[in-house]
């Protein structure tokens, strides 16, 4: 019996509830999901590499046949290394399909050997990515159910001047609102 292993890369800044639907759903079909994290010197990500490693081992710690690694340099490289014969991507939208196409048949020219497995994720996190999380996050506003909870709780700790001024904003929305709503109550009053 053939052992398939498999590479599913990403900078997985955040990781989302996409990513982690795409790594569950790839345990199930290979005998060995390695995630591997891109250390990408070209951008500056808002979780350290550290970070990244800590959350997704916990995110995938019950899941036994998945590993969790960082990487540089070509994927195509780390995969061979790894003996990984499958490159697992998720594939969202068209404009994603588009992309990732070009990019397997770049590795699979790099490698021959080396086959690309497409899956779309789960209905609710088509459009989930880790950049509109990032924004969403970046702006104050909630991501809870794009993100797992301990993803959230970090979210929160490094911005917390974003999520502190959006809550204080809803706060004076609401004592705003409540203002406005007793004096309309008056002037009806007044009118009855």
């Amino acid at each position: 019996m053939r052992h398939i292993s498999a590479l599913y890369p990403g900078s997985f800044d955040p990781p989302t509830n996409g990513h982690l639907d795409l790594i569950e759903r790839g345990a199930k079909i290979f005998d060995e999901l390695v995630v591997g994290i891109l250390r990408n010197s070209e951008k500056v990500p808002m979780f350290s590499l550290p970070e990244r490693l800590e959350m997704l081992k916990t995110l995938t710690a019950h899941l036994k046949n998945v590993r969790i690694e960082a990487f540089h340099g070509l994927m195509v490289e780390y995969a061979k290394s790894i003996e990984a014969t499958c490159v697992l991507r998720g594939i969202r939208a068209v404009s994603d399909y588009e992309y990732e196409l070009q990019m397997a048949l770049m590795n699979r020219k790099l490698e021959p050997t080396l086959e690309t497995v497409f899956m779309m994720p789960a209905d609710k996190y088509s459009y989930v990515s880790s950049r509109l999380v990032r924004e969403v996050a970046q702006a104050g506003g909630p991501v809870r159910g794009l993100v797992p909870e301990v993803v959230e709780q970090k979210l929160r700790e490094k911005l917390e001047p974003a999520y502190k001024f959006h809550d204080e904003m809803q706060e004076e929305i609401a004592r705003t609102s409540d203002k406005h709503s007793e004096k309309r109550e008056r002037l009806r009053k007044k009118k009855a």
